[in-house]
């Protein structure tokens, strides 16, 4: 009888509620926008680099319609900006931001789940500090179902 109930509390727990897997063959995916934050940006000590989004299906569908069903992934990648020669290329992965809408898993951070792995590993980066790591800054979007990115051309 202990054991069910032991079973029953990890999976209640809320540290593996809030679980985001790492997004596997995201670059496979429809490819959003990607961009280069320079020095000079006020982000650029924290996401300094080339950024590539990608989405899946759903997300994609939630690009379209406005609002992201369950199910949606948006992967932010992050790569090192080498400059060199007035040409810029990519280098290292400094990480790899996902986030999961499920609006019951995550409903204290808008419906979305968020996670980033370091470098090319899946050592988490975020863990249950998504509130303020992440959310904090989505907040602003809230209209956009805190999703800062579009589609070319807004559909």
């Amino acid at each position: 009888m202990i054991r069910p109930l032991v079973v029953l509390s990890l999976v209640a727990s809320p540290l593996v509620a809030q679980t985001v897997a790492y997004p596997e063959g995201y670059r496979n995916w429809r490819h959003v926008s990607s961009m280069v934050i320079s020095p000079g940006h006020p982000l650029y000590e924290s996401f300094g680099g080339i950024h590539h989004l990608y989405a899946n299906p759903a997300a994609v569908a939630g690009y379209r319609q406005g609002r992201f069903p369950n199910g949606s992934v948006i992967v932010f990648d992050l790569l090192e900006a080498k400059t060199e020669g007035n040409a810029t290329t990519a280098g290292d992965r400094k990480v790899v931001g996902v986030m999961v809408k499920n609006s019951r898993r995550f409903a204290a951070t808008g419906g979305w789940g968020f996670e980033g792995f370091k470098g090319d590993t899946r050592e988490r980066a975020v863990g249950n500090q998504a509130a303020t790591a992440c959310f904090s800054c989505h907040q602003a979007e809230k209209a956009r179902d805190y999703v800062f990115s579009q589609l070319p051309g807004g559909k």
